[in-house]
């Protein structure tokens, strides 16, 4: 069976020394990895649309200074199905400053329910905590 690539938009939101990202488990490998807020670009939408609508959608957030950074490609195993998407990541930062003073906020999405929450990057850089995709803990230091 042949899969398909999904295009999808990540917002990297950075406060000092952390970033915000999702906590998320894989229910096969019960692994627990984080990453960051976005999801599934639409036919016809511009990323940048996608990544304001995912973070309405998900959060009840608004975004501003909204910087492309990189394309990154990502392949990868989650509860037990092969995926690879193509993402397009940008820098953001949240219109109300209540968001940078959270602790966690969980929402939905679909079926899975995951918990925001700021994260100290170093965690993911020394490898105590997984960051995905790889190649995203290249664009968190400031």
């Amino acid at each position: 069976m042949q899969g398909k690539v999904r295009v999808i938009v990540l917002g990297l939101i950075r406060s000092g020394d952390r970033i915000f990202v999702s906590e998320c488990e894989d229910p096969v490998k019960q692994d627990t990895f984080y990453r960051a807020l976005g999801g599934g670009i639409e036919f016809g939408e511009h990323s940048i649309d996608a990544l304001q609508r995912e973070f309405q959608e998900e959060i009840k957030a608004e975004l501003t200074n909204i910087k492309y950074l990189a394309c990154l490609e990502n392949l990868f195993i989650f509860n037990g199905q092969a995926g690879h998407e193509l993402i397009q990541l940008y820098q953001c930062e949240f219109v109300d400053p209540k968001f940078y003073g959270l602790e966690s906020l969980a929402f939905a999405d679909g079926e899975w329910v995951f918990t925001a929450l700021w994260m100290p990057i170093e965690r993911f850089r020394s490898g105590e905590l997984r960051l995905v995709p790889d190649k995203f803990i290249d664009y968190c230091e400031g």
